[in-house]
């Protein structure tokens, strides 16, 4: 039996909805603009001064400079590989650290903890961060960008409440048929805890695809460089996307098909289209990930 609202339960509700489309507006519409002016022609833009709700004159010219500027490919390839890597060794390192901290018995449990819940409030900062990975010869190579990111304190709470969920006659029936600790945690404790290995996969994913610092600071070699830091120097030096446009008349581009301003909203969108589209096939799992590792420890 429904209840029918009162005038003031029904203009909260009208209002509420009015509100939600405002902030939904307001944060959907810039990823909007940019794409619209990634596929407008540049002389079109111009034109338009670049405020207008559709493509105008659609062209893919934009994209085609882009990927044909010289390191976008290599970029690409840097920063797939870093992502992979870097999440793969973060998952495999934190989970591994995060299971031997949920048991009670672990020898030094406590100052592990107050040694992790330090880090997550102080860090050392730019400077000690650069000396370090100095003397352990990290920098310009491409191990700088995974190996001081593959445990991360904030996750290994996320993980042990997770694992605190799962009932402990679980590894105690494996113990007795022989099995050690690495077989459980990958044969049991693994396939049982997908919800958060994909929660944390899409946070320390993300991270690794749209860091910029890492390279910037640490590596001065191009083969290193990656989107996020190609995409800064495009955006941030007009100079750069003009370089871009200019040199797009030598493979037969016409210049009135393009902008420098067109050409940065076509990187912006080639550098975030790939974390937009892995998004969705993980949202099921990143909800119930994030749920389990926060309410239930």
């Amino acid at each position: 039996m429904s209840i029918a609202k009162s005038k003031g339960e029904k203009a909260f509700d009208v209002v509420n909805v009015g509100i939600m489309c405002v902030i939904i507006f307001v944060t959907l519409y810039p990823f909007w603009f940019i794409i619209v002016g990634a596929f407008t022609e540049g002389l079109a833009y111009v034109r338009a001064r670049g405020v207008f709700w559709w493509p105008v004159e659609t062209t893919l010219q934009n994209f085609r400079v882009v990927f044909r500027e010289p390191g976008m490919v290599n970029a690409f390839q840097t920063t797939i590989m870093r992502t992979a890597v870097g999440t793969v060794t973060h998952l495999i390192v934190t989970g591994l650290f995060a299971y031997a901290f949920s048991k009670r018995y672990l020898v030094g449990r406590k100052l592990y903890a107050t040694i992790g819940l330090i880090t997550m409030f102080f860090a050392g900062g730019v400077i000690p961060s650069y000396l370090v990975r100095d003397w352990l010869g990290l920098l310009d190579t491409f191990t700088v960008f995974w190996l001081p990111a593959m445990i991360n304190f904030f996750n290994v709470v996320i993980f042990r409440a997770f694992f605190a969920t799962i009932p402990e006659a679980i590894p105690e029936s494996a113990y007795m048929d022989g099995a050690g600790e690495y077989r459980i945690f990958f044969s049991l404790i693994l396939p049982l805890s997908a919800p958060v290995f994909a929660a944390i996969a899409l946070f320390v994913g993300v991270w690794h695809w749209n860091d910029f610092m890492q390279p910037l600071l640490f590596t001065t070699s191009q083969d290193l460089e990656t989107i996020p830091l190609l995409l800064m120097r495009t955006i941030r030096s007009a100079e750069a996307a003009s370089g871009m446009a200019s040199r797009a008349a030598g493979i037969g581009i016409p210049q009135h098909t393009i902008n420098p301003l067109t050409i940065q909203m076509a990187t912006m969108v080639v550098a975030v289209a790939p974390i937009i589209f892995l998004y969705p096939f993980l949202q099921k799992h990143f909800v119930k990930g994030v749920l389990l590792g926060s309410i239930k420890g």
